[in-house]
């Protein structure tokens, strides 16, 4: 019941943007569905060797089991345009709430987008990634069918990563996507749950966290005295715990 009025009260929170897991665990992604939490679900080759993952057909397919009625991203890791254009065609075919992710260039840094816009038009629901500038989130944009879902996955950690503020290139590529009403943006690579409301309050679709940043979620509202006292109280309970002395 907790539970239940816990995620109630964060979907109201954050009305207007769309929270997707991002991870490579079952057992994560299967408590973030359970709960309602999570609107949308996101993996990459990097976090599944991470962990642990060695077959990645099989732990595709035990995903879809678990979560067979939200959006799942799973990326294309081929080098070669042909042979990424046939592993997008396969991952398509595991199911009607699979969106391919598709980088948007090769690591020779040739455009991913002359494929993009086959596939797209093919009626494939894509998920472009890796974009760290408006320019490339305004070609994707224009590369994508205006009838066919898609989501553009711009890496606004990264961005800030570097001392650039992310928001005013989210602000602008949302506004871009009134020319593809399908188009959704997606703010990735989270740093905190400051990033959430950040993402939400400039417009953005949607935005990944992993199971912990969602989890941190329940904290919306908290007094911040209450919450000095469960930190002070955390460093006495742990220098008790490991035995100090002085």
């Amino acid at each position: 019941m907790h539970q239940h009025l816990q995620s109630a009260r964060t979907s109201t929170q954050l009305a207007g943007i769309k929270v997707y897991g991002d991870g490579a665990s079952l057992e994560e992604f299967a408590a973030l569905h359970q709960s309602g939490t999570a609107s949308g679900f996101t993996t990459n080759p990097t976090l599944m060797k991470r962990a642990g993952v060695t077959d990645y057909a099989g732990f595709a397919h035990a995903l879809l089991q678990l979560i067979p009625d939200r959006p799942v991203s799973f990326e294309v890791f081929s080098d070669e345009f042909e042979q990424m254009e046939r592993q997008a065609r396969l991952i398509a075919s595991w199911g009607e709430n699979v969106y391919v992710k598709i980088p948007i260039t090769n690591t020779k840094g040739e455009s991913s987008l002359p494929m993009v816009r086959r596939l797209a038009a093919d009626g494939i629901k894509l998920n472009v990634t890796a974009l760290l500038t408006l320019e490339q989130a305004a070609r994707t944009i224009d590369a994508l069918d205006a009838d066919t879902p898609a989501i553009v996955y711009i890496f606004a950690g990264r961005i800030a990563d570097t001392g650039l503020d992310p928001i005013p290139m989210i602000r602008a590529a949302v506004a871009l996507t009134v020319l593809k009403p399908k188009a959704e943006i997606l703010w990735a690579s989270t740093r905190e749950v400051l990033n959430i409301y950040q993402a939400q309050e400039c417009g953005c679709h949607i935005i990944t966290a992993t199971a912990d940043i969602v989890k941190k979620l329940e904290m919306a509202g908290k007094d911040l005295a209450e919450l000095s006292l469960e930190t002070v109280a955390m460093f006495r309970r742990d220098a008790v715990a490991a035995g100090y002395e002085l």
